[in-house]
């Protein structure tokens, strides 16, 4: 097995940095290359280093060149805070999802501001995956299934459980509802 270099390290960190500012999954990032979402995943974890030609493939799916890769400034990853515009909305169609601090590496926390529009979710399936995750409405209505039990909250409720047993949201309400919500480890 190979040691890993600070270069290694370095290419690792601006990978994972550029793809979620840009709000993309590995899954993404690959379907826009034609790169295996495994070998993303292996160069963000510094389990293998991307040829030059490799590397210049992923970018040009964010895009972004070379030079900018190697060259923008890390210093807002390091700073403990982040201002509004900067939360990088990672949601889908109905859904926003604003994570905090998206550009921080090596990131045990996840933070979401969360609106869902009325009617939709997070989906038919349920998710599930390891972890911890407790949220708090702070407006309209939530309807919050775990395991084989479903629950609305409004303003003020809150929830808090084990992420690996099945869950799912959805807003049954007339309005937006808007959320806060913290899932460890961070799964995005």
């Amino acid at each position: 097995m190979s040691q890993t270099t600070p270069h290694d390290s370095l290419v690792a960190r601006r990978l994972r940095v550029v793809r979620q500012a840009h709000g993309l999954s590995q899954r993404e990032l690959a379907r826009r290359t034609g790169v295996g979402s495994g070998t993303i995943s292996q160069i963000e974890s510094m389990a293998t280093q991307p040829s030059v030609s490799v590397l210049k493939k992923i970018l040009d799916g964010i895009p972004m060149d070379l030079a900018t890769f190697f060259s923008f400034e890390m210093m807002a990853a390091e700073s403990p805070v982040f201002r509004k515009e900067e939360h990088v909305d990672i949601g889908a169609p109905g859904l926003k999802y604003l994570l905090l601090a998206a550009a921080r590496p090596n990131r045990h926390l996840q933070m979401l501001h969360e609106f869902y529009q009325p009617g939709s979710g997070s989906g038919r399936r349920a998710l599930s995956h390891d972890g911890e995750e407790c949220a708090i409405v702070i407006s309209g209505r939530l309807e919050v299934t775990v395991g084989d039990q479903t629950y609305v909250l409004e303003r003020g409720d809150g929830y808090y459980f084990s992420s690996s047993t099945p869950h799912r949201f959805h807003n049954p309400g007339p309005q937006v509802c808007e959320v806060v919500s913290s899932c460890t480890p961070a799964t995005f």
